[in-house]
């Protein structure tokens, strides 16, 4: 991988312009996407170990670029100017709208030994909140448009249930991330919030929060993990080589999924219950790009 002090230049930056990315390419390096699932610097920092290991294993510099949100991952691979990127099940299920990619492994922990996940809504203990017609009139937090966790199962969820999404709330916002959702019920600044279990679990872990001053609401049914996608017409060699070297790195702590047992492979139909939850939102892939 990417020395350390030279990986954390490039990190510190956020976010290294487009063009930089496609020198990048150009000069035999892999470049790789990640999602902004945190904030920029805590994203780096939760992956520098499997990418170091990664650079170690293909031989080859492993450029690093966090974007300000989903889309700016999605207009990297469809320009071709990222090799590689992590991205959240409806974020690529977008990008296989637009871009010429495909999912192909996603990481197992040795804390689940799962490759899924939930979506929760979250609200704090003292508000009131138990159930999801507790939520009417309330403020709420989403964390992307993007994302599905945070945005995409919770709202059909609620939609299922018999609830409108656009008029329950009294207000709804946008938080960027997963972490800043529950700062925002944590400090009284929303009164709920939908995101991933195992981020909540990783806030709890990392003190950020206080498990018991939140409420679990709702959950989702499982959703299929974060994929790790390529640009279809990367090398077929290069393919190889990133495939094996994800699939052999273990004992490593990958952002808030927690230890790895190596990356596994997975295929674009696993993600069809993602486009099937799309669709009860009607959602057109393509004129959200």
């Amino acid at each position: 991988m990417k020395p350390l002090s030279r990986f954390l230049r490039v990190a510190s930056l956020s976010l290294i312009a487009i063009g930089a990315i496609g020198q990048a390419c150009a000069n035999d390096k892999l470049t790789i996407g990640l999602i902004p699932s945190e904030d920029s610097q805590a994203m780096i920092e939760a992956s520098k170990q499997v990418l170091n290991r990664l650079e170690n294993t293909l031989g080859m510099p492993v450029v690093p670029y966090v974007a300000t949100d989903y889309n700016g991952i999605i207009e990297a691979l469809r320009s071709g100017k990222l090799d590689v990127a992590y991205l959240g099940p409806f974020s690529y299920v977008l990008a296989t709208s637009v871009a010429d990619v495909e999912a192909f492994a996603v990481a197992v922990t040795k804390k689940t030994g799962q490759s899924a996940y939930r979506s929760v809504i979250v609200a704090r203990k003292d508000s009131g909140i138990r159930d999801l017609a507790d939520l009417k009139g309330h403020t709420f937090a989403f964390v992307d448009p993007s994302s599905a966790s945070g945005h995409l199962f919770p709202k059909a969820g609620l939609e299922q249930a018999g609830f409108d999404p656009d008029s329950l709330f009294s207000r709804v916002i946008f938080s960027g991330s997963h972490d800043a959702s529950l700062l925002a019920v944590e400090n009284n600044k929303v009164d709920a919030a939908a995101v991933a279990d195992r981020i909540f679990s990783s806030a709890v872990s990392k003190q950020l929060i206080k498990q018991d001053d939140f409420q679990v609401v709702w959950s989702s049914r499982p959703i299929p993990e974060s994929p790790m996608v390529w640009r279809k017409n990367l090398d077929p060699a290069l393919k190889l080589k990133v495939a094996e070297a994800l699939a052999s790195i273990k004992d490593v702590p990958w952002g808030d999924q927690g230890v790895l047992d190596g990356f596994q492979p997975t295929t674009d139909a696993a993600y069809d219950v993602v486009r099937d939850t799309a669709k009860v939102l009607d959602l057109d892939l393509r004129s959200m790009k």
